[in-house]
Parts: structure tokens; sequence; C-alpha cells
């Protein structure tokens, strides 16, 4: 007679919020605990400190505060333009490259037509083109998805490279000066295409834009037919043709949604912040945003607070590095753990364990958690 395993796992009913919201305090204050203990061993520096330093190198003044406003918009843009894919359970990996390609549209518009018709009209057909770029670079795997049902993660993956390389041909043809491989700052004397600030602030209309995105796709998803729709595609496929929904459209315009919002994030990037196109203007967050729309589970405004926490924390690492003298990877390890910790505690809010019982009544399928 086979004895029944020592351990198994179950999936948990829904936990309340407070419960759930109670692991992650724990998972935190734990891998606090962990990161002290290896910061003492390794470095021999007072943990206290180091994590006041991570502090200051987030909020210390107000330039450093303006600056993670803006990172925390950036990320959470592009986590946002993720969300509609991903319930869908399309697994967009491909946001890297729809924003380079919004940044550079917009960077065609302002090197090309700069002098060339007044800056309100600059600014719309920046706003067009970098949007239609980011759509038509997500509507491409899309159709491929909706008519042949391709892999749609090596697609948007391969899709990325593309237009790393584009990028890359083109900031040679547009380099200045010749041969220094870099665009520079575009327009600098005229500041034609440059969004406008708001007073003296020159991050607060992306923050502003992208509260507004936040809220718009909070009501999309949670009150829309189309936000329905999404949720019915992604449960079952089936039961969505089932009910009258025409899975392919819904994936395609989805899609095309997912993408426009990344090459709009192009456009804050290039054309409000940077001034400038660069192979890696996008810093990974095409990427980092996967990990954002999962932690907060694609409810938007959750995501406000896991975009602070991976923002906080990049900030941090950098700081530690710069006032302890350690080596980037130390601050990154830091970072990993608490991040460990944090991904680790949704098991426990998923799943518990059983362990056998001491019974040896062959039918026990209970146990104690």
């Amino acid at each position: 007679m086979n004895k029944a395993p020592l351990i198994h796992i179950t999936k948990r009913k829904a936990m309340p919020w407070q419960r759930a919201l109670l692991i992650r305090i724990c998972a935190i204050i734990i891998s606090l605990v962990v990161c002290g203990i290896l910061t003492t061993v390794v470095t021999g520096l007072n943990p206290l400190k180091v994590y006041g330093s991570m502090f200051s190198g987030a909020f210390g003044t107000p330039r450093r505060i303006w600056t993670m406003g803006q990172e925390i918009s950036m990320l959470l843009a592009v986590a946002l333009a993720l969300t509609p894919a991903f319930r869908m359970r399309f697994w967009n990996l491909g946001a890297e490259g729809q924003v380079l390609m919004g940044g550079l549209a917009t960077a065609a518009c302002m090197i090309l037509l700069g002098d060339k018709i007044p800056n309100g009209l600059l600014i719309l057909l920046m706003l067009v083109s970098s949007v239609a770029a980011g759509a038509v670079w997500a509507l491409i795997p899309a159709i491929f998805k909706a008519r042949w049902n391709t892999n749609e993660t090596l697609f948007t993956l391969m899709m990325n490279y593309v237009a790393i390389q584009l990028v890359a041909y083109f900031v040679i043809i547009w380099e200045v000066p010749k041969g220094s491989g870099k665009i520079g700052i575009i327009n600098q004397n005229t500041e034609a295409g440059w969004l406008p600030m708001i007073g003296s602030y020159k991050y607060l209309l992306n923050i502003l834009v992208v509260a507004a995105i936040t809220v718009v796709m909070y009501i999309y998803m949670k009150y829309s037919k189309q936000g329905y729709e999404i949720s019915v595609v992604g449960e079952s496929k089936n039961t969505a043709r089932y009910v009258g929904i025409k899975v392919e459209r819904v994936i395609i315009r989805t899609m095309i949604i997912s993408g426009a919002i990344c090459g709009f994030t192009g456009l804050l990037l290039v054309g409000g912040t940077d001034h400038t196109i660069t192979t890696t203007i996008a810093g990974g967050r095409g990427f980092t945003a996967v990990m954002v729309a999962w932690l907060a589970k694609f409810n938007p405004v959750v995501m406000i607070l896991a975009s602070l926490l991976l923002v906080f924390m990049e900030r941090g690492a950098g700081e530690i590095s710069t006032t302890f003298g350690l080596n980037q990877s130390f601050g990154d390890i830091l970072t990993g753990i608490i991040l460990f910790f944090i991904i680790g505690s949704e098991f426990f809010i998923n799943y518990k364990l059983n362990f056998r019982g001491s019974g040896k009544d062959k039918g026990e399928k209970g146990g104690k958690e």
C-alpha cells in the first residue's frame, strides 16, 4: 500500500485581503532581517545605516523625489500597457520594442519636421505617430496569434531585437556630430517638439498623464464591456466563443491598445524628458513591468505601489554603492533577496501546505496546515 506523501500542496480559497497584506508585510520584514545579517557578515557595515542610505537615495532631496516620481510613472505606464494583454493570457514581452518604436517615431518627427511646422502641430504629429508606431509593433504578433496561433512570447521577444536594430540604424543616420554614434539633444536651441513643462517642474506633466492613464485603465478593465471580454477570453477561449465573443477581434484590439500605450510612453521619454533617442532609452522597463503587473495581480491601482517598491530598491541599490564604495552588485543582491521574499509570499497567499497526519487511515486526506 502506497503511503500518502508527507507534504502535499493545495490551492487556497480567496484569502481576506487583510491577511494577505499581513503575509506580505511579514515577508518584507524577514527579507530586511536577512539582508541586515548578510550586510553585517559581508561588509561589516551597520545595516541600519545601509537602509538609511537607500531611503536617502530615493527621497533625500526634492530633486531625487521628482526623479523618483518620473521613474515610477514611466515604469507604471509600461505595466499598465501590459495589463490588458496579460489579463487576456497573451504574454506580451515586446513592450521594450514597442516603447522604442514610439520613441523612434517621436524622434523622427522632431528631427525631420522640427523647423518646418508650428510647434503645436509638431507635438500633435508626434503623439499620433508614436501611438501608431507602438500599436503597429504590437499588432504584428497579434495578427499571427489570432490567425495562426503562433507563440506570442517568442514573437514579441523577437520584435524587441528588431526594434533595437532599427533604432541603432537611425541613430547612425541622424548622429551629431558624424562619427559620434549618438544623436545628442534634439532641437536643443529651438526646443521644437519638446513637451511643455508645468511651471518649473520638468517631470510633472509625465506624472499627471500616467496618473490619468491609471484611472482610465482601472475603469476600462473593471467596468467596460471590452474589459469583461478580455477577462472571459483569458479564462477560456472556448467559453468566450460559446457566449458569442469574437476572440480574434479581442486579441487584435487588446494588443493595439497595449502597443499604443507603450508607444505613448516612448513619446513621454523622448519628447518629455530625455529629448533624444538611444537603443537603451526604454531602460529595461519592458521586462521590469512584467514583474510589476504580476506583483499587483493586474490591478492598476496596486501597480503604483509595486512600481514604487521596485524603483525605490533600484535607486537605493545605486546609493549604497556610491555612499559606501561597494560594488553595484551588492546592492543588486539585496534587491534580489527582498524581491525573492515578496514573490515567495505569494505562494503562501495562494497555496497551503498540508502535512500527513499520524493516523493510519488510508483514506485520510486532511492534515494540519
